[in-house]
């Protein structure tokens, strides 16, 4: 495809509504900011493990959140003020949840204060409602057994310093005693959930409840008085003991086993730094109360960073070890007079980095990856049994999948391919290890790293794909099996449009006994045995029939215990019909072709959770005129559902849009959909003012609940009940022409709804934000058919972005273009046209369009360069152009302000060039350049 040349479109004899003909009844209140604002979304619903308690956060778009529990065995409701982000007894008894310091005491405060503002803690006890607050709350958490609650306190650093000053005034030796604070503990309580007694413990720096309910395991370091100790409770009695004390070792990290034998505790030094203090592993028998040491080796250490974690068979031990441990290097200081002339003293304190050809990593990446490097270890595994200790993972395969595994674990390596990250994404390749001896099995080389193979429950099987197809691979035989090749449907993404191979659809869950596996296609589910390898369809073909796209759904959300069905079970299905754009549940018997309706619809099902020891389901419906409420249900019986949130009833005070289905043929022949939003109170015949908002495929919004927030993204509900139709195309590209391809769907798009009699031809405006305000400021060099164009932080350069860098991850931005988004396929020297031909910059003086260009001068995904750049090409060319350069923000806004900012002007914007209202005086005139006076 060539670039497409200046769209010129001839429209018929069409009537045209002035900006007074917009004028809606006035029914309800017209939506403004200040409602968005204050409008109320639910954040992180929880199911207690009993299924008995729900527990939501609820939170306005600015202000205070509350938090929202209900019992789904009574009628029982409770709100809690400042509540977030909860977290329920497995009983569903307690509910505790964050809070934080109040937004307007947040507000007002300084910046030296903000940085002391810690959030608190507030337990709710569901039977009673009985409300239990705590301060500066750092981390809490139940036990599994539902019997306790531990709770970590920040160091009140206030009451801290005076102690110090106490203790310095009175002479207190320890002053002298200087602690890194990687060292300072904090204090801890442990409160006894029926009773609500606590115990309190000073300084500690780590905890542990074992999973059985029988033990909670402390580490307290009290650094300056020099005592050390290891802290067990027995839960069944609430009894406290000591069971380890030092005087000059550092307790680092601390676990436990489930079976009640082995309390496993790092420790070192404690008068060297952490930075570079090596750590043993003991492990403390809880019945004999001796300490057995652990096999230790020269190649590998322990250091600060190693972490412990038991089996739950509590026959293995795992933890990270390193190669070696060392201080940090610190640079050369000059202190008398011949430093000063000493070369190696004053190169010493250079501030270089040298950039070389062949490293993995270019600088920016490396240096983002430095914390975690410094972070990482290598996996080992200790069997308790033998006291036999295999080292696992490796500088050469460094990452292991850890779950609960007996025999084999899954590990990768991206360590060949780092440097070709630059150009070509992320690739891997993936081991099979074996526990007992630490012996490495290649299975896959350079596997892209989106496409992680999964092993089995029973460690019989990998399954990965590759290629367009499924394999299976048997561990004990070392054999691949092709489980696709034959089944005449394709695996791989069947919308796939970048410069790179289509990824797989996924699996779905293991049957019991390793017996067999679920697989998907982009409709339907098929279900593989894995002796015979025959397959069969468990949908029966209805979803590429119907185009329903049918996944499993509903599964207990336990990374190491993942579902695992019986051959015969009755499984939950989710469907996204392509054609209608709703969702279903469907039932399905596992051995069986079919799948049986519970419920479908013109909406949108979202499932949330499931409960660990019940089954109860939360999710939510809606439409773009219902909002998201939750509604619990029995896991196979949603349809039965019970409505447990009314959110949508502030919704029900204003005038509300409609959404509807949009089918056109574009250019190329090609079917697409779009999502259009009437205005609020539509009258049939009368055409108003479009804003077209998009990005790749937005039609699956058509059931969505609009997000009720200010952001860098247009409200569409306030755009609505201010007399816009709000238009959301479909954009399919083709490789290399990413712009011309975007362009003809757009303008194809927009010309139906000309045609439909919605649009007005003469008030169209075009917004879109990172890959789409590429698009948008790409579009209006191509057609004048937009009036108004708001592009937030596009790409207008791929001669120069190419070799840029995303600086939120330090990666450059080359393989974004040669096999991402950008979706080019070659590299600039090998194709430089194809990106000048896509490139808005080098097009500028064909723009007729106003356009208002927005960016964060910390922008972290595109180089806010990149929007200078527009701006100047623009300026130059004496075109329509403003640019919105927000300090100090990334690639999406953050500060509320400027949310609230950008928006109020983006809507000014569009009302003067769409509307023919007023135009501000910023739009105008522009705002000089002006200093504040400083806060103090």
């Amino acid at each position: 495809m060539k670039l497409l040349p200046i769209v010129s479109l001839l429209f018929l004899s069409m009537s045209i509504l002035t900006a007074g003909d917009y004028a809606m009844a006035a029914t309800h209140p017209a939506i403004t900011p200040n409602d968005i604002m204050h409008f109320e979304s639910l954040k992180q619903p929880v199911l207690a493990d009993s299924g008995t308690t729900l527990a939501v956060e609820v939170s306005p778009d600015r202000g205070d959140s509350h938090g929202l529990v209900k019992s789904l065995t009574s009628t029982k409701t409770f709100s809690v003020d400042g509540g977030s982000k909860p977290k329920i007894s497995a009983d569903g008894r307690f509910v505790a949840f964050s809070v934080k310091t109040p937004l307007l005491e947040r507000e007002k405060a300084s910046k030296k204060k903000k940085k002391k503002l810690k959030s608190g803690m507030v337990l709710l006890d569901t039977q009673t409602g009985k409300e239990t607050r705590f301060e500066r709350v750092k981390k809490f958490e139940f036990n599994q057994s539902a019997s306790h609650l531990a709770i970590w306190f920040e160091v009140d650093k206030d009451k801290s310093d005076q102690k110090d000053k106490q203790e310095s005034a009175a002479g207190d030796k320890s002053e002298e005693v200087k602690v890194d604070k990687f060292d300072k503990g904090s204090p801890f309580e442990l409160v006894v959930l029926k009773n609500g007694t606590r115990q309190k413990v000073a300084h500690v720096t780590d905890y542990y409840f074992d999973k059985s309910g029988k033990h909670l395991v402390v580490a307290s370091n009290n650094t300056k008085a020099k005592v050390h100790q290891l802290v067990l409770f027995k839960l069944s009695n609430n009894t406290r003991e000591i069971v380890r004390q030092y005087n000059n070792q550092q307790i680092g990290h601390v676990s436990l086993s489930d079976d009640g034998q082995y309390i496993g505790f790092t420790h070192g030094a404690a008068d060297v730094a952490p930075y570079g203090r090596p750590y043993n592993l003991s492990l403390f028998n809880i019945e004999t109360s001796e300490v057995n040491a652990t096999p230790t080796s020269k190649q590998w250490q322990l250091n600060r960073y190693t972490k412990l974690r038991f089996s739950e068979d509590s026959q293995r031990l795992f933890f990270g070890r390193v190669p070696q441990v060392s201080q940090q290097l610190a640079l050369a200081t000059i202190d008398k007079q011949e430093d000063l002339f000493d070369e190696s003293i004053v190169t010493g304190q250079r501030k270089l980095r040298i950039w070389h050809g062949d490293d993995a990593r270019i600088k920016p990446n490396e240096v983002k990856q430095y914390e975690k490097e410094q972070k990482r270890t290598y996996l080992a595994v200790l069997h308790l049994d033998s006291n036999n200790l295999v080292q696992l993972a490796d500088e050469t395969v460094p990452d292991v999948a850890l779950e609960e595994q007996t025999r084999f674990v899954l590990a990768s390596s991206d360590i060949p391919y780092r440097k070709m990250i630059t150009w070509a994404g992320f690739y891997r390749d993936y081991y099979l290890i074996d526990l007992n001896t630490g012996r490495k099995s290649l299975v896959l080389t350079q596997q892209p790293s989106s496409a992680e193979p999964i092993i089995s429950p029973n460690e019989r099987y990998v399954t990965y794909f590759q290629q367009g197809h499924v394999y299976l691979y048997q561990i004990s035989a070392d054999r691949r099996t092709n489980l696709t090749k034959d089944l005449k449907v394709s695996f791989a993404n069947e919308d796939h449009d970048y410069p790179s191979n289509a990824p797989g659809y996924g699996f779905g869950p293991w049957l019991k006994d390793d017996a067999g596996l679920l697989l998907y296609d982009k409709y339907d589910i098929w279900q593989v045995n894995t002796q015979s390898h025959e397959a069969f369809k468990l949908t029966a073909g209805k979803g590429r029939k119907q185009g329903i796209q049918y996944r499993v759904t509903g599964l207990v959300d336990d990374k190491n215990h993942p579902d695992v069905f019986a051959i015969d079970q009755q499984v939950l299905l989710h469907g996204y019909n392509e054609r209608t754009k709703g969702d279903g549940y469907y039932l399905a018997t596992l051995g069986i072709a079919g799948v049986k309706t519970l419920m479908e619809g013109d909406y949108k099902l979202k499932t949330l959770a499931r409960s660990k020891n019940a089954d109860t389901l939360v999710f939510s419906k809606e439409r773009y005129d219902q909002f998201a409420d939750l509604y619990t249900a029995e896991y196979l019986a949603p349809q039965k559902a019970n409505k447990q949130t009314d959110l949508d009833a502030q919704k029900r005070q204003f005038n509300w849009g409609k959404s509807e289905l949009v089918h056109w043929t574009n250019g190329d022949g090609q079917p697409l959909d779009g999502v259009l939003i009437k205005p609020t109170n539509y009258v049939e015949g009368q055409r108003y003012p479009v804003l077209v908002y998009f990005y790749r495929f937005m039609s699956d919004r058509l059931h969505a609940f609009p997000p009720m927030k200010i952001n860098h993204r247009p409200n569409f509900a306030w755009y609505a009940d201010n007399g816009y139709a709000i238009f959301l195309p479909d954009i399919r590209f083709e490789v290399g022409y990413p712009g011309a391809t975007s362009v003809q769907a757009l303008t194809s798009g927009v010309q139906k709804i000309i045609e439909m009699g919605v649009a007005d031809p003469d008030a169209i405006g075009i917004q879109g934000h990172s890959w789409g305000g590429y698009q948008t400021a790409f579009a209006v060099t191509q057609t004048h058919i937009f009036k108004a164009a708001v592009s937030g932080a596009p790409v207008a350069n791929m001669t120069s972005a190419y070799s840029g860098i995303r600086l939120g991850s330090g990666l450059a931005r080359q393989f974004q273009y040669e096999t991402g988004q950008s979706r080019i396929g070659e590299s600039l020297f090998s194709a430089p046209q194809k990106y000048i031909e896509n490139s808005p910059v080098f097009y500028a003086e064909r723009i007729e369009t106003p356009m208002m260009i927005m960016f964060g001068d910390k922008d972290d995904a595109v180089p806010w360069e990149q929007g200078i750049e527009l701006y100047l090409a623009m300026r130059r060319a004496g075109k329509d152009v403003v640019f919105l350069q927000y300090r100090d923000e990334p690639h999406h806004l953050k500060k509320y302000a400027n949310k609230l900012d950008y928006s109020i002007r983006m809507m000014e914007y569009f009302d003067h060039y769409l509307k023919g209202k007023p135009a501000p005086s910023w739009l105008t005139q522009g705002e000089a350049y002006t200093e504040y006076k400083q806060a103090d």
